[in-house]
């Protein structure tokens, strides 16, 4: 979708998906593919939201058409029947109307790639990142996503320096769209004592990875730099540089990929990462520019926000965007993630039809 017509008003989208249809019984754009094939597309990327809001008019005209019998003693009784029906279709494609709205491209990939890495508190934060791993791992095999890994590093104890690894499957991004931010964890660590309970933190990145990802790459402004992958505890346990790290030079945007023996392999998984983190730049910039009203804090991929506290003394999880707690943390680092998923899809429902002001929606006709 682009982003002019992201930014249009209902009324506007209506008239110009019309002014398209029209004009595909154009001659001068029948006759011209290329033209054609434009035309055909942007329409495309407006037609559910157009005929979601016209279907949202058309049931406003009814009811208000209901309404008005009501005052006719002679029609009052088929006038309350028509409403008892009309109504709860006009709350029902409203809702629609307000998906369709907050819809994004990215919800429909098939495929994402997660960056976990610990924060503060050291081992332990390390440690939690390779929990966090494991459940999404967990979480993919109970929803039968397939799983391709990256990147990974660990540490000594078996905790994650880092690690990067894809997903792929039906709805995988909104499902998994909530987990990027900082996730903390309360607990007494397997190298504590005295039995203090430590806090320690971990950040994790989901990123969309569309087929054709709307990013172009001049090869000039990549640095490649070529080393031997690192293994547990950072032993070298290959004798072949076939590790890649790429510098994006004008973003700044390091990627490092290390997990295959092949080179080829490697670079060929950099890139990947590096294009979906530009696409996810840009979809970042993107929402920034927008107006307050059209941000989510929902799956904003801010990885500083700290989105969720694993409290293990409490066995209490706490979602702090929805004031949220859960208890049954074994249940939940086994992959079990369903309610959290929920409960966080409710309330992106709820922001989006907070943000589209039904009264201003008049009939653009």
């Amino acid at each position: 979708m682009s982003d002019s017509n992201e930014e249009l008003s209902l009324p506007q989208i209506l008239a110009r998906y019309e002014e398209l249809t029209t004009s595909l019984g154009d001659p001068e754009v029948a006759t011209n593919s290329a033209r054609m094939a434009d035309v055909l597309k942007e329409r495309g990327q407006l037609e559910r939201r157009a005929l979601a809001y016209q279907e949202v008019l058309r049931l406003r005209d009814a009811i208000a058409e209901s309404e008005a019998m009501l005052e006719d003693a002679e029609y009052a009784e088929l006038a309350e029947e028509e409403l008892a029906r009309l109504r709860p279709e006009l709350e029902e494609r409203t809702a629609t109307l307000a998906d369709e709205m907050g819809a994004d491209e990215a919800d429909d990939a098939k495929s994402i790639i997660i960056e976990i890495r610990p924060g503060t508190g050291g081992d332990e934060a390390a440690l939690f990142a390779r929990d966090l791993f494991n459940m999404y791992t967990r979480f993919a095999e109970l929803n039968r996503l397939k799983m391709e890994i990256l990147d990974f590093a660990d540490t000594d104890l078996g905790g994650v320096k880092e690690c990067t690894f894809s997903l792929s499957g039906r709805d995988v991004f909104r499902m998994l769209k909530f987990e990027s931010g900082g996730h903390r964890v309360q607990r007494v660590p397997t190298t504590e004592t005295s039995g203090r309970v430590h806090t320690s933190a971990a950040t994790v990145a989901v990123l969309p990875e569309l087929d054709e990802v709307a990013v172009q790459i001049n090869t000039d402004d990549l640095k490649i730099d070529t080393m031997r992958a690192g293994g547990p505890g950072g032993q070298k346990v290959n004798k072949t540089e076939s590790a890649i790290r790429i510098t994006h030079l004008p973003s700044g945007i390091v990627v490092k990929c290390q997990d295959e023996k092949s080179q080829h392999k490697n670079r060929a998984s950099a890139m990947r990462v590096l294009k979906t983190r530009l696409y996810e730049k840009m979809r970042s910039e993107r929402d920034s520019a927008r107006a307050e009203t059209r941000r989510s804090q929902i799956g904003s991929g801010d990885r500083s926000e700290r989105i969720r506290t694993y409290n293990f003394p409490q066995d209490r999880l706490t979602d702090h965007r929805l004031d949220f707690n859960l208890h049954g943390l074994d249940a939940i680092m086994l992959g079990k993630l369903e309610p959290l998923i929920e409960a966080l899809r409710t309330q992106e429902k709820a922001q989006r039809l907070a943000a589209l002001d039904l009264e201003s929606l008049e009939d653009s006709k």
